[in-house]
């Protein structure tokens, strides 16, 4: 299986090209800005150098947040776009279930701004608390945390949900990975200026 992925939640953006459990490339760049600008070329240099056709792809594997709103926005509809071009499924997963480890229990958690912090749990690759926003003293209490950050610094996130949407489907759960609705966990900055003028 031909698996093609694509985080652009977080300042590290990077794509992915897997076969089977074999890595084919990755590239990861800075990804604050100009995400759309950046993220079409990576796949088409991670393609060419690989010499392989778009249609080649059996899979679409992309993160849906939470992160930068703009950048959930850019990855999903460039993946899905794409996947539906060529007729072929998305799997589509939380940011956090991407880069979660398989075994063990771990707190993802990553700046959300305003002095709050992104959090989900999971349990042995499962998530056991969705994602939410939490404050200083929630994300202090937490045990066996794993900081965004940190690990966007020595991992390619693309790769981790590329190898995870592959154990997602190998298993039989491809179905339940199909939506691709933005997880923002907190409203825009506009809708919030919207709601206080209602």
């Amino acid at each position: 299986m031909l698996i093609l992925a694509a985080d652009t939640s977080l300042s590290i953006l990077s794509a992915a090209l897997l076969f089977d459990d074999a890595l084919i490339g990755a590239v990861a760049l800075e990804g604050k800005h100009s995400r759309n600008e950046k993220l079409l070329p990576a796949i088409d240099w991670l393609l060419t150098e690989a010499s392989i056709e778009r249609s080649a792809i059996d899979l679409f594997a992309v993160t849906r947040g939470p992160g930068s709103f703009t950048g959930v926005r850019i990855g999903l509809a460039t993946m899905q776009g794409l996947a539906l071009a060529l007729g072929k499924p998305v799997c589509a997963m939380s940011t956090h279930e991407a880069i979660a480890p398989e075994h063990g229990r771990a707190a993802i958690v990553d700046d959300a701004g305003r002095g709050e912090s992104y959090v989900s749990v999971f349990e042995d690759g499962q998530e056991v608390v969705a994602p939410h926003l939490a404050g200083r003293d929630e994300v202090e209490s937490l045990e066996d945390v794993t900081r965004v950050p940190d690990l966007v610094q020595r991992s390619n996130v693309a790769l981790a949900c590329a190898r995870r949407a592959r154990a997602i489907v190998s298993r039989g759960d491809g179905e339940r990975y199909r939506d691709v609705t933005p997880i923002y966990v907190r409203l825009a900055e506009a809708e919030v200026k919207l709601q206080q003028k209602r």
